[in-house]
């Protein structure tokens, strides 16, 4: 079993087995604010801090049986000792959660992280209603804002969907331009209906251009940059130059928008299309702006 699926198991032991779904969230975000290397990250959302990858795995253990729901509670069916097979840090941490934590109430709860952590309510619904004018100020305060015309670039490989979604966010990403061949993938979250649901949620746009992309067959044994290199090479000759109309799109949707990003898989940019894509789209008349990697 992944071991933040046992924190999730873990804290519901330690509230005699049933939390309130917002509950458990919240409970779970405080926790992951003292972790040294979080289990968990969370993106602003309409009621606070969110994480969708927390439901996927509640949902992952109702399926094992492992875990009870309903609309709004979560309960844990499974005896194990869970507490037990954490770090100890990590039981330090969840001790203090319940002590301090153990009796608040929803509402307090919530007040608590908005107050305490301003951004992650910059997309609520209620913090206006809920905080004085002057900690909601805090929260205004925390928005993310630019008023600069950049084309972004960005890789999901190596984080979560949450950690993604808060560099768009953070950097006030207008759109996401997906340019991969075949928007399909493995890890939660990147498959084109997901970004497609996810980006919306958080207020950005998705849009996909497969024609700017590299087939999965022309991407295989690539051991070194070289190897890379020489696909590039290939990209420029045979796919830029016959793709200036979606360029074209792309530029004018950037001038429109203000701050979109190109998004693909890799981690390392030498190692991607998107910046080749970006350098040449940067090479067409009328842009005047700058390219930054995320």
């Amino acid at each position: 079993m992944f071991y933040r699926r046992k924190i999730i198991l873990a804290f519901l032991q330690a509230f005699d087995n049933k939390l309130d779904k917002m509950h458990l969230l919240k409970l779970l975000f405080v926790f992951t604010q003292k972790q040294t290397t979080k289990v968990y990250d969370f993106i602003p959302y309409q009621y606070g801090c969110f994480s969708y990858s927390v439901y996927a795995d509640i949902n992952a253990m109702v399926q094992k049986n492992i875990l009870d729901e309903n609309k709004d509670t979560v309960l844990l069916i499974d005896k194990t000792n869970y507490y037990s097979q954490l770090r100890q840090d990590d039981k330090c941490y969840l001790q203090q959660i319940q002590s301090q934590f153990g009796s608040m109430s929803n509402n307090d709860l919530v007040r608590y992280t908005y107050v305490n952590y301003p951004y992650w309510a910059t997309k609520s619904t209620i913090a206006s209603k809920i905080l004085s004018p002057d900690e909601y100020e805090k929260v205004l305060q925390s928005k993310p804002k630019c008023d600069k015309t950049i084309l972004y670039t960005i890789g999901y490989e190596g984080i979560s969907l949450e950690e993604y979604l808060n560099r768009l966010i953070k950097n006030d990403v207008k759109v996401l331009v997906d340019v991969r061949r075949n928007p399909l993938s493995m890890k939660y979250g990147f498959s084109k209906s997901q970004l497609l649901r996810y980006c919306g949620n958080a207020g950005i746009e998705y849009v996909h251009y497969p024609e700017v992309g590299i087939e999965s067959e022309q991407r295989q044994e690539l051991n070194t940059q070289a190897d890379y290199d020489k696909l590039f090479e290939g990209y420029k000759k045979n796919n830029l130059s016959q793709t200036v109309t979606t360029q074209n799109r792309i530029l004018s949707l950037l001038k429109q928008k203000e701050r979109i990003a190109l998004t693909c898989f890799e981690a390392n940019i030498n190692q991607c299309h998107r910046k080749h894509l970006a350098e040449t789209i940067a090479c067409l008349p009328g842009f005047d702006y700058e390219i930054i990697h995320i």
